[in-house]
């Protein structure tokens, strides 16, 4: 790989998107990279993936502008499928994925970052869809996740005015989870992702597959969603080890020890 960092940490993965001379900008060969990268994960042993940028100044700049200069409408198309696909890959990975947003996040960036579970960023995080002032649509999610996010009306003021938020503004309208000093941004990303690892993984990725298929559709329908991955939870390893360790300890349940699901 030429643009992409991987690196697994026991139970956690950090993915590097590093073409920091370009801002880390998406053009087609970042993407496929990414694509092969997330295919390759290897999913019994990771159970948290964080996402970052190489370098100071930025997570993603946004998309190749260069690239897409000279495409024609088919191109186009074709070039918003292809990021529309691996943000979707990331969307529904099985595990949880960590966005740390260490600088400039627009266009592609700020859609990148919406695809993933849980967006932290720096102080000096900037989020934004500009892509108006180009001439052109957000083209890999962003019309759509951006308002399941922040609601349509924040959504269409910041895509139609094309107006950049800094990280305050975003963690106020709920674009991000959290805000930290740039220093401290990878270690709360990595103590986050361990937090989560250290649950019971079958759990983990059921939670996460009720919430996102349970978001698409009614509330009756995702309330049987929700039932079916509860209930395929039970008779397995971690159900067992989860709720035998409580009962052991029923007596004083503010007594009961984290589980030990790293074997699980």
């Amino acid at each position: 790989m030429e643009f992409i960092l991987y690196e697994q940490k026991d139970k956690i993965a950090v993915l590097t998107i590093n073409r920091e001379k370009a801002l880390n900008a998406l053009n087609s060969q970042v993407l496929d990279e990414l694509s092969q990268t997330i295919d390759a994960i290897d999913l019994n042993t990771v159970r948290a993936l964080i996402i970052t940028g190489a370098g100071e100044k930025s997570f993603v700049a946004g998309a190749d502008i260069g690239e897409m200069s000279s495409l024609s409408k088919a191109e186009g198309e074709a070039f918003g499928k292809k990021g529309n696909d691996v943000f979707r890959k990331i969307e529904t990975l099985p595990i949880p994925v960590i966005a740390a947003v260490n600088g400039f996040a627009l266009g592609g960036g700020c859609e990148l970052s919406m695809s993933c579970d849980i967006r932290i960023c720096a102080e000096s995080a900037v989020f934004g869809q500009p892509e108006v002032g180009l001439g052109i649509t957000p083209g890999f999610g962003g019309t759509q996740r951006l308002a399941r996010l922040v609601g349509p009306g924040m959504a269409k003021q910041m895509i139609y005015t094309a107006r950049n938020i800094k990280a305050d503004e975003a963690y106020r309208i709920g674009l991000v989870n959290a805000v930290y000093p740039a220093e401290e941004l990878m270690a709360a990303a990595e103590k986050l992702a361990g937090q989560i690892a250290a649950q019971a993984p079958i759990a983990v990725r059921n939670c996460k597959k009720a919430v996102n298929d349970g978001l698409q559709v009614s509330i009756d329908e995702a309330l049987v969603i929700e039932e079916k991955l509860f209930g395929d939870c039970f008779e397995t390893q971690d159900q067992q080890a989860g709720m035998g360790n409580f009962l052991k300890k029923k007596d004083d349940p503010t007594k009961v020890k984290v589980v030990d699901f790293q074997n699980c």
